[in-house]
This record gives C-alpha cells, sequence and structure tokens, in this order.
C-alpha cells in the first residue's frame, strides 16, 4: 500500500510540475543550467571543420569601413568597424561566461558595431553589441542586444534581452521624452542581428513580407521607440557598382511605413565577409543614403593589444579617426 501511495505521489509530483512549467513559459531560453540545448550546432552552409578553423582560434575578426553617414539632413565623414567573434555566454544572466561554469551557457557569435562620425564641431560615437548562439535550432533570435549613442549633447542607451517568451527592452537617456523606456515586445526577426545570421548561415534568412523590428542606431537617432515593423526582405546576386568584387550576395529590407531601405553586401562563399552596406532614410526632408565600403580585414586576439606599443596595429585597419 506504502509503495502504491508512493509511486502515484511520484507520478502527480511529476505531473504538475510539467504542467507548472507551461504555465510559467517556461523555454530554452530560461534553462539552468544550459547543458540541455548544448547539443547541436546549426551550420548547414559550412563544414564543422570550416566554421572551428576560423571562429573556434580564439582570435576575432575585425573590419574597417569607410563611412558615409547620413544625419541632420547631410552626409557626414566618418567610418565604422566591425568585430566578430565567439564566446561562450550565459542563458540565465545573459553575460558572458567568466567561471567555469561551462553548463549554464551557449557559445555565441558577437559582433561589436561601431560608427564614429563627424557632425560638424562635435563627434558622434554609436556601438551596439549583438549576442547570437551558434546553435540557431535551440536560440533562433539573438539573445541579447545593447546600443549606445555619445555625442556633446547626451547619451542614449537601449538594451534587449530574449526572454520569458519576448523581447524585454529598457531604454535610458538624456532626453527628457526618452529619460526611462520598458516595453515588451514579440520575438521578431531583429534587423541588428542580421549581421550574425549572414556570418551564420546567410541561406536561413527570411523573404518576402515579414515582421522586423529595425535596427537600434536607428531608432535611437530618430527618437523612436522599438516597434515590430513591416517590411519586404529579399535575397539576391549583388549586381551593383558600389563594391568591384566579384561573387557577393545582398540582403535587402524596404520599410514602406517609414520609407527607409537597407542593403547589406557580403561575399557569397563561407566566411561570408560583410563587404558594406547602405542605409536609405528621409531626413531632413530629403532622401539621403548612408554608405559603408569595407577598407581593411584583420585577424588577432585584440583584447592582448592594450599597450601604447600597440597603436601601429591601427594603421592596419587604416584607421583614422580617433587617436594613431
Amino acid at each position: 500500500m506504502n509503495h502504491f501511495i508512493r509511486n502515484n505521489f511520484l507520478a502527480i509530483w511529476v505531473t504538475l510540475a510539467v504542467v507548472f512549467a507551461f504555465a510559467k513559459g517556461a523555454t530554452v531560453y530560461q534553462q539552468e543550467p544550459a547543458k540541455a540545448i548544448l547539443t547541436s550546432l546549426a551550420m548547414p552552409t559550412a563544414s564543422d571543420k570550416a566554421f572551428a578553423d576560423y571562429w573556434y582560434k580564439g582570435k576575432a575578426e575585425i573590419n574597417s569601413y569607410t563611412l558615409e553617414k547620413d544625419r541632420y539632413g547631410q552626409i557626414c565623414p566618418g567610418e565604422a568597424v566591425l568585430v566578430f567573434v565567439t564566446e561562450d555566454f550565459r542563458t540565465d544572466k545573459q553575460v558572458k561566461l567568466e567561471s567555469d561554469n561551462k553548463e549554464a551557457a551557449t557559445n555565441v557569435l558577437k559582433v561589436n558595431f561601431i560608427e564614429k562620425f563627424l557632425t560638424g564641431i562635435y563627434d558622434y560615437s554609436v556601438m551596439t553589441s549583438v549576442f547570437s548562439p551558434v546553435d540557431t535550432k535551440a536560440f533562433p533570435h539573438a539573445l541579447k542586444v545593447a546600443t549606445s549613442v555619445q555625442e556633446w549633447c547626451g547619451m542614449a542607451y537601449l538594451q534587449l534581452n530574449n526572454r520569458n517568451r519576448a523581447y524585454q527592452i529598457e531604454g535610458k537617456s538624456y532626453f527628457e521624452k526618452e529619460v526611462q523606456e520598458d516595453i515588451a515586445l514579440e520575438r521578431v526577426l531583429l534587423e541588428d542581428e542580421i549581421w550574425n545570421k549572414i556570418r551564420l548561415n546567410p541561406e536561413s534568412l527570411p523573404t518576402g513580407e515579414i515582421k522586423i523590428i529595425p535596427s537600434f542606431t536607428y531608432c535611437r537617432l530618430r527618437h523612436q521607440l522599438p516597434a515590430v515593423l513591416q517590411a519586404n526582405a529579399s535575397l539576391k546576386d549583388y549586381a551593383g557598382t558600389d563594391f568591384s568584387e566579384k561573387k557577393l550576395k545582398v540582403f535587402s529590407l524596404d520599410y514602406p511605413e517609414k520609407k527607409r531601405s537597407v542593403a547589406i553586401i557580403f561575399q557569397e562563399a563561407f566566411p561570408y565577409k560583410i563587404m558594406g552596406w547602405t542605409e536609405t532614410n528621409i531626413s531632413k526632408g530629403k532622401s539621403l543614403t548612408t554608405k559603408a565600403t569595407l577598407k581593411k580585414t584583420i585577424i588577432t586576439d585584440y583584447w592582448t593589444k592594450h599597450n601604447v606599443t600597440d597603436l601601429p596595429l591601427r594603421d592596419s585597419l587604416d584607421l583614422k579617426y580617433g587617436l594613431k
């Protein structure tokens, strides 16, 4: 009898636990530890060896770009840097793993997207960090996006965390209307995660009419809250003349509501290097196009190159803005 009661109590307890988990909306994004989600890598367009040889050597890919940036109804001179690197990332706290607790982490491809441009006497410094799990089957979207904008008037910040079956977004700003923002949005494609999706597998990019959240840089510079918008997306062979390298692809977005378009040009073959991009907006009543063109690429463990004696390495990226 006691044996019967114990078995039934255990069955009831397990059933209640499962029901409670579903009621709370538990997903792989909330699991702790995360060992269960580290079983398979979704890299269908590049061999595991090619991917590992390129991305798991303990170094980063750093790309510099000449930047012509639309701001204040004019095209401003500047430059951009894209830093791509893989690292272990905690799925619960959504920060870089710095302990030995590997079971609480998954591997991500991180991009630090940096833009610096001049608007006259003062300059802008913009940076977006995007953390995209390599295991795209378990994690279809980035786990975290953070954007900061600094200029001589003040600073603005946006952070997205992918948890509880939604995007939780928090914003803070120098500007009164943006001083404190807390919103939740449905999980759709993020414009900011497209760069990592291209590097992981461009064939996975959606096409046709899609739901998407515009880039956080766009939102902050236009003083707009992030929102889910409709856009038309396409992935085609590049047929333009601005980028001369052969065998290129272009992923394009058109936002009818905003009269805005974005095009990202990249290599057709692995490792799908980003050759440049364009972004067309209405600015001060005019249609203006931001353009970035690749200058240099280096592969290095830049986090060890922090001494003054390492400054000449900036020349290898042909960086003109800031110290040389």
